[in-house]
């Protein structure tokens, strides 16, 4: 029953009531003692992570599941350096390696890499596991994303007033690892994939957007053969009306983005809404009932998906995230 509410809801269906849950982390310090496995073996253990990752739904009572918890599975894969932090510490990395279009090299064979194949072994798990009693969500990142991660950010968006032509060869090689690594999730059972792409309102205008990745996008929703939910942080009120072109079914979006109210009629009826709830004023400075009251404003808004807004910090409270599925389900 979870796994149709969330799917049929991704896809602006009609459901008796909303979903519940993220396409993105919700994984803390207190939700691996009580799941029995933790960071940093949930990254690279297929199962450990879908031990893990079970737990949004058993624990938490979510509609979902989303067992890649970082951001760096397909660009360790490729080459980056991560280092896959600890149980108080995502994985990061601080070192780019490619400068030119022209270093881009990878072949289908990054797939076997642990990295990646960790995340593939976890959802064939969590499908063996959950079948239809709740969503499996897959996670890939898009070319502006890999962009940051392959060449640095400082240096991909410095290219992108004075090497145009360049970047659009980045994103254009790029977006063939998004297709390859979304089709392997599918195959391996994913419902659904959330496509994070960090074109946030600080890092690139609403015009840019247009430009670079709405095209990219529009070609995503049509080549990922499953539900696809779009992830970008922070304020991006300015490109709601972009994204409604892109044909993605959902998008999940950011509190600083603005009320749900106004996010509903800037994404208008047909795109599908995930998040509603604020990771620092709510899950990690409120109460339960602070929670509840902001889940139930999303409701009344019309937000398919009630669920945290992006990856929640590792030291927010069970108690906090266990509220969503209770004012929504119960």
């Amino acid at each position: 029953m979870s796994a149709k509410i969330f799917l049929d809801a991704v896809t602006s269906k009609s459901t008796f009531r909303p979903a519940v849950g993220s396409g993105t982390s919700i994984v803390t310090d207190e939700l691996m003692t009580l799941a029995g496995a933790a960071f940093p073996e949930a990254h690279l253990n297929g199962q450990v992570m879908a031990k893990l990752a079970i737990a949004g739904h058993t624990i938490l009572g979510y509609d979902v599941v989303m067992p890649l918890f970082g951001v760096w599975h397909e660009s360790a894969a490729l080459g980056c350096p991560v280092e896959w932090g600890d149980r108080l510490h995502m994985p990061d990395c601080r070192r780019s390696i490619w400068k030119t279009d022209a270093d881009i090299r990878f072949t289908k064979d990054f797939l076997k890499h642990p990295a990646a194949k960790a995340p593939l072994a976890a959802i064939s798990i969590l499908k063996k596991q959950l079948g239809s009693d709740c969503a499996v969500c897959g996670k890939v990142f898009g070319p502006w994303t890999l962009g940051y991660h392959f060449f640095g950010v400082e240096e991909f968006l410095i290219n992108t007033l004075l090497k145009a032509d360049m970047i659009r060869k980045i994103i254009d090689r790029l977006k063939e690892v998004t297709v390859l690594y979304a089709h392997a999730q599918v195959e391996a059972g994913a419902d659904c994939i959330l496509l994070a792409d960090h074109a946030t309102r600080d890092l690139c205008s609403p015009e840019m957007y247009r430009d670079f990745l709405l095209p990219v996008h529009r070609e995503f929703a049509e080549r990922i053969t499953c539900p696809l939910i779009l992830h970008i942080c922070g304020d991006t009120k300015d490109r709601i009306r972009y994204i409604r072109e892109s044909q993605i079914d959902c998008f999940h979006w950011d509190t600083k983005s603005g009320e749900p109210v106004e996010i509903r009629r800037l994404a208008g009826d047909k795109l599908s809404l995930m998040g509603g709830i604020s990771n620092i004023e709510t899950l990690y400075n409120g109460t339960p009932e602070d929670v509840r009251r902001q889940a139930e404003a999303a409701v009344r808004a019309g937000i398919n998906i009630v669920g945290p807004e992006c990856a929640v910090p590792l030291d927010v409270k069970v108690e906090n995230l266990k509220a969503i599925s209770q004012q929504i389900i119960h």
